[in-house]
């Protein structure tokens, strides 16, 4: 599998090493080389400055033949060109965005981009959390189960 990612903060960087981790041939784009310390020594993809939405960083990034493209910069209307530019001009198998809007989410979504709107699912699950629903069993066992510790046995 190749991948490449735009924005290396938090997502990026850890998305990049599991990509990496899992034997993917990744490349992490981002607009300042400071951003790449949080990828750490260990890791092996490529690290490439510029920006996601420049056509030329994107083919130096080895974009023609990729099979995945994520786009998780701070800014929602970057990851949108991004992605455009990802799927239409590249024809990318998977393309998938973070956005912060909610009302953006929804439009991306009928365009065919693959979006996760970490504003409303923070939102819904801590509205069902405070309605009593059993949310944090789940967030545990997501966290754990992707960060290789075994899950916690189920109370008896």
């Amino acid at each position: 599998m190749k991948a490449i990612i735009v924005g290396c903060g938090r997502v990026g960087a850890t998305l990049a090493r599991m990509f990496a981790e899992s034997g993917a041939e990744v490349t992490i784009i981002d607009l300042t080389s400071d951003s790449f310390r949080r990828l750490g020594t260990k890791f092996r993809g490529t690290r490439l400055v510029g920006t996601g939405t420049d056509i030329s960083v994107l083919k130096r990034a080895g974009i023609e033949g990729s099979d995945v493209f994520v786009a998780v910069t701070d800014g929602d209307n970057r990851n949108l060109m991004a992605t455009q530019i990802a799927k239409t001009v590249f024809d990318i198998p998977l393309v998938m965005t973070r956005v912060y809007d909610p009302a953006r989410a929804a439009a991306y979504r009928e365009m065919g981009i693959h979006t996760l709107c970490t504003t409303s699912i923070a939102a819904n699950l801590m509205f069902d959390l405070a309605g009593g629903k059993p949310v944090e069993n789940m967030i545990s066992e997501l966290q754990t189960v992707r960060s290789g510790q075994k899950p916690a046995e189920p109370a008896a």
